[in-house]
C-alpha cells in the first residue's frame, strides 16, 4: 500500500510494509459551494458582531492590516485588495493603510518571499508593507499588564496607533493556543519580545489546558483575549479555513473575537477527528510547505497526534526541512536538551519567569518524548543539525515502520498525511 504524505511542495509517497494495517486519518472531503473570491466577498458583506467595513471605517484615517508570516499558507492574495478597497471606499487614503507582517519572533519576510506572501502586486505597489520586529524597542508601545496571568503587554506601534485594526489569518489547530488565527495574530504576532517570552514560559507551556484544539481555561488564549481589550478603536478579524488541498472553504469577518469563534466552530468539524483506539505505530508529516521548512516547525507535527500514541509507541514523522533547523536560539535550546537530558532541561525552564527565545519549542518537544520514541525522516538536515534534534534520525521510512510493527507485535498503524492540520482524539466510551 502506498501513502502520500504532505512534504515540501511536491509531497512524499511512502510504501507501507505488506503486513501493515493502516488507518488513514484525514479531514473529510468538503463540498465547496462557491469560488474562493465569492467566499471572501460574502464574508465581507455579512460581518459578524459589527457593521460592514466601510461603515466601521467611515471618518477614520488610518488602518493596520495584519497578515501571518510565510509559515502559514494564508490566501492573502484573495482578500488584501478587497479589504483595502473597502477602506478607501469609506474615504481612507491609501497612504493611511499599512499591511504589517505578524512575524512574532520569527525572521522577517523580505524580497521575493515577501512578494509571495502578499500574493498581489497591486497591494505591494499601493500601500505600505512592513515586517514586525519584536526586539525593536522603539517600534513597540507598552500598554500595561494583563490581570489574570500578569503578562507585560507591548505591541507594534503601527497597530496600536491605527484608527482601525484588522487581523487576518488561518484558523487551524495550534498545539499551544488551541487554534490559530484571530487574537493570536496580534499576540504573539505583533507583540514585544518580553510579552511573547512571558506567555511562552514554562508556567504557560506546562499547563494541561495549553494544548491542541482547546480554548477553555487555556492561559495563552485567555491572555490573548485580555490583550485585545487593551486596544482602542475597532479591532476586526478576517479568518480563513482551508481543506486538505489548500482550497479556501470558509471565511468569517467581523469583530475579532466573534468572527474568530465562528471560524473555530467551522474548523472543528474537519480538523478534529475521532478514532477508536491508540496506536503503537504512528506515521505523520509536518504538513508540507510552508510549515515544514524548518525543524523548529516540525515539532508541531510531533505534538498534535499525542492523544492517539500509545505509551512506548513509535511516532515516525517526515519533514523536508528545506531551510534547515531554525533560529540560532532554537539551536542553542536543542543543544541544552541533548546535553542535559529532558528532565534536567525542563527544570531549568521551570526556574524562569521569562523564556529564552524559541526554547519553548524545545519544551514542547518534551511532550512526545515523554510518551514514546520519535523517528524523523528529514534528508535535508546535515549531521550537525541531526545531532541536536534529540530524536532518532531515519533514512528508510518503510524499514522504520516494519521495525516498529515487529517490535510491538501489532500490525496496526495510524497515518496522518496532513500532520498538525489534523488532530486525532481517542473516542471516549
Amino acid at each position: 500500500m502506498k501513502i502520500d504524505l504532505a512534504f515540501g511542495h511536491n509531497g512524499l509517497t511512502v510504501d507501507l510494509p505488506p503486513a501493515a494495517k493502516a488507518t488513514v486519518i484525514r479531514k473529510p472531503e468538503q463540498v465547496i459551494n462557491a469560488e474562493a473570491q465569492q467566499i471572501i466577498n460574502d464574508a465581507l458583506a455579512n460581518p459578524i458582531g459589527c457593521k460592514t467595513l466601510p461603515e466601521v471605517a467611515h471618518g477614520l484615517k488610518t488602518a493596520c492590516i495584519l497578515i501571518c508570516d510565510i509559515t502559514r499558507p494564508v490566501p492573502n492574495r484573495l482578500f488584501l485588495r478587497p479589504l483595502i478597497e473597502q477602506l478607501t471606499s469609506a474615504g481612507m487614503l491609501l497612504d493611511g493603510i499599512t499591511v504589517l507582517v505578524a512575524t512574532g519572533l520569527h525572521r522577517p519576510n523580505l524580497d521575493d518571499e515577501l512578494a509571495e506572501l502578499i500574493g498581489d502586486p497591486w497591494v505591494a505597489e499601493h500601500v505600505r508593507v512592513e515586517n514586525h520586529y519584536a526586539r525593536d524597542e522603539a517600534g513597540c508601545v507598552h500598554l500595561g499588564t494583563t490581570k489574570k496571568h500578569s503578562v507585560p503587554v507591548g505591541l507594534n506601534r503601527l497597530l496600536v496607533d491605527a484608527d482601525i485594526k484588522i487581523a487576518t489569518g488561518l484558523v487551524e489547530p495550534h498545539f499551544m493556543a488551541g487554534y490559530s488565527g484571530g487574537r493570536k495574530v496580534i499576540a504573539p504576532g505583533v507583540a514585544h519580545h518580553q510579552t511573547i517570552r512571558t506567555f511562552h514560559s514554562a508556567r504557560f507551556m506546562e499547563s494541561p489546558y495549553a494544548t491542541s484544539c482547546n480554548l477553555d481555561e487555556n492561559p495563552l488564549h485567555e491572555t490573548q483575549l485580555e490583550i485585545i481589550e487593551m486596544l482602542d478603536g475597532p479591532v476586526l478579524g478576517l479568518n480563513t479555513v482551508l481543506d486538505e488541498h489548500r482550497n479556501l472553504v470558509f471565511t468569517s469577518f467581523g469583530e475579532i473575537v466573534a468572527s474568530h469563534m465562528k471560524a473555530v466552530s467551522f474548523a472543528r468539524d474537519s480538523c478534529e477527528v475521532t478514532v477508536e483506539r491508540k496506536y503503537k505505530t504512528l506515521l505523520s508529516s509536518s504538513a508540507g510547505y510552508p510549515l515544514d521548512k524548518t525543524y523548529y516547525q516540525t515539532v508541531k507535527g510531533m505534538v498534535t497526534p499525542l492523544d492517539i500514541l500509545d505509551k512506548g509507541g513509535d511516532l515516525i514523522i517526515v519533514s523536508e526541512c528545506s531551510e534547515g533547523f531554525g533560529s540560532e536560539e532554537f539551536c542553542e535550546a536543542q543543544k541544552r536538551l541533548v546535553s542535559l537530558g529532558p528532565e534536567a532541561f525542563l527544570q531549568t525552564l521551570l526556574a524562569k519567569s521569562l523564556a529564552e527565545v524559541d526554547e519553548w519549542q524545545t519544551e514542547m518537544q518534551l511532550k512526545p518524548m515523554r510518551v514514546g520514541r520519535i523517528k524523523l525522516y528529514a534528508p535535508n538536515l546535515g549531521n550537525d543539525a541531526a545531532a541536536i534534534t534529540g530524536v532518532e534520525m531515519i533514512d528508510d521510512i518503510t524499514a522504520a515502520i516494519s521495525e516498529s510493527l515487529s517490535r510491538h507485535r501489532d500490525n496496526e498503524i495510524a497515518v496522518i498525511p496532513e500532520g498538525p492540520y489534523v488532530v486525532p482524539f481517542v473516542a471516549v466510551s
